[in-house]
C-alpha cells in the first residue's frame, strides 16, 4: 500500500478497455468508507455516459484530452441537498449557509474522492483529477442539473493507462514537518534544495522536459487572480451566505 500511493502520477490518455457499471460502483463503495464529518456523506458523484455530455464536459473544463480516451468520465459534487432533504423528512429545514458548512461539504468531497484513487489505482486503473471543472462552474451545473446546495468541485477521468509518466518528486517530509509550532527558520533553504531535484526531474523525465525549479513554477502560478468567479457562484447555489 505505502509502494501504490507513492508511485501516484496522472494519467491522461488511457486503452480502450471499458470499466463496468459493477466494477465502477464496486470502487465508489470502497471509496464511501472514507471519514465524514458527523457521517453527513455530503458529496455526490455523476457518472457522464451520454458522449455529447462528455464533450461538453471536457469543454466546458477545457480539458477535453483527457476525457477523449477515458473509460469513465466522472464529477465530483459538494452536495449538502440531501441533507436538506433528511431534514425535512423531520419538519424542520436545513442551515447550510456558513463557512464550516461549505468547509464540510468540500472536504467530505475531497476525501471519497481521493478514496476512490486509491481503490482505481490498486485495482491496475490510472485516474486524472479535472480541476478545470471550476472554470464554468455554472455551464457546467446546467448541463448536469445540478440544485442548490450541489456545487461542482472537480471532475476525474479514469481507465487503463496507455501512457508512461515518471513520479513527480515531493518535498522532503522534513519541510512539511514542525514540531509544537510552526518553524520558518529553513524554510528557504529547503526551498533551494528542493528546487535542485524538481529541476533535475523535469530535465530527466521522458515528455515535456523543462528548465524550471518549483518556486519558479509557483511564482507563475501565485501572482495570478484565478477563478475569480467561484464566490459569486457558490453562493449563488446557497453556500457561504454569512
Amino acid at each position: 500500500m505505502l509502494d501504490l500511493l507513492k508511485s501516484h502520477i496522472s494519467i491522461r490518455k488511457y486503452k480502450n478497455i471499458p470499466i463496468s457499471d459493477e466494477k465502477f460502483k464496486e470502487l465508489l463503495h470502497a471509496a464511501q468508507h472514507a471519514a465524514s464529518s458527523h457521517f453527513v456523506q455530503a458529496y455526490s458523484v455523476i457518472q457522464v455516459k451520454d458522449p455529447a455530455k462528455v464533450e461538453a464536459l471536457g469543454k466546458l473544463s477545457k480539458n477535453e484530452r483527457q476525457f477523449e480516451t477515458a473509460a469513465l468520465s466522472l464529477l465530483f459534487c459538494a452536495d449538502l441537498k440531501r441533507g436538506q432533504k433528511a431534514v425535512q423528512l423531520h419538519d424542520k429545514d436545513i442551515i447550510g449557509d456558513t463557512v464550516e458548512d461549505f468547509l464540510v461539504a468540500v472536504i467530505d468531497t475531497a476525501l471519497l474522492a481521493q478514496n476512490f484513487v486509491v481503490a482505481a489505482e490498486s485495482e491496475g486503473y490510472g485516474i486524472c483529477y479535472i480541476g478545470g471543472v471550476r472554470n464554468n462552474p455554472k455551464e457546467i451545473s446546467e448541463l448536469f442539473k445540478l440544485p442548490d446546495y450541489v456545487i461542482p468541485l472537480f471532475g476525474m477521468t479514469v481507465g487503463v493507462p496507455d501512457q508512461e509518466n515518471e513520479v513527480k518528486p515531493r518535498m522532503p517530509v522534513e519541510s512539511i514537518i514542525h514540531i509544537d509550532q510552526y518553524d520558518e527558520t529553513e524554510q528557504n533553504e529547503q526551498l533551494i534544495a528542493y528546487d535542485k531535484v524538481f529541476n533535475e526531474y523535469y530535465k530527466r523525465r521522458t515528455r515535456n522536459k523543462k528548465d524550471m525549479t518549483w518556486t519558479e513554477t509557483m511564482a507563475d502560478f501565485w501572482p495570478n487572480k484565478r477563478r475569480a468567479h467561484m464566490k459569486e457562484f457558490i453562493q449563488s447555489k446557497g453556500f457561504l451566505q454569512e
